[in-house]
Parts: structure tokens; C-alpha cells; sequence
């Protein structure tokens, strides 16, 4: 059995919650789903520009999970800007700090 998984720390949630090429009916279209948590990491690495242990300490989480967490949101950004898919940001073990 696996362990639980822990949850994130959220500073901000973004207002956007979806994103999709111009142009393409929704109907037409594949969706990629960013997890909340994906969506924090890229902010506080690509954004912020902080260092991954720095970033892993604002969301509570060990430097090594962090470091799978925005592998993983990298694959999937890129994998829509590619193949012009839509990303729908949802789900997520995460808690919001205020």
C-alpha cells in the first residue's frame, strides 16, 4: 500500500482555470489536465525564478517531490503547446494558505 500523499501548500490559486489554442471549437480539441500543485510548481521555479529547494520549502514538500512534481508539469505544458492541446487546471492534493 502506498503512502498517502501529502498535502501541497498553495500560496496563490490562479483565477484561470483553462487554456486552449485559438481558433480550435472545444469540441475539436484534446485536453491535458495541470494539476493545481503542477501549476504552483511552474509558478515558483519558472516564475519566481526561486531554486527547487527554496520553492519545495514554500509548498511543504521534500526538494525530490518537487522535483518530480514540475518534471511532470513541464511534460504536460509542453505536450499541449506541441500538439495544441487545451490544459484544464484542476485536482491536486493541495491546501490554500492565506
Amino acid at each position: 500500500m502506498p503512502r498517502p500523499c501529502k498535502l501541497r501548500t498553495i500560496h496563490s490559486p490562479n483565477e484561470y482555470n483553462y487554456f486552449k489554442p485559438r481558433g480550435v471549437p472545444l469540441s475539436q480539441i484534446e485536453e491535458i489536465e495541470l494539476t493545481i500543485d503542477e501549476l504552483e510548481a511552474v509558478k515558483l521555479a519558472d516564475f519566481e525564478n526561486l531554486y527547487q529547494a527554496d520553492a519545495a520549502k514554500k509548498m511543504n514538500i521534500s526538494r525530490q517531490t518537487f522535483g518530480n512534481i514540475i518534471k511532470s508539469a513541464h511534460k504536460k505544458i509542453a505536450n499541449a503547446l506541441i500538439n495544441g492541446k487545451a490544459i484544464r487546471i484542476q485536482g491536486g492534493a493541495v491546501k490554500i494558505k492565506k
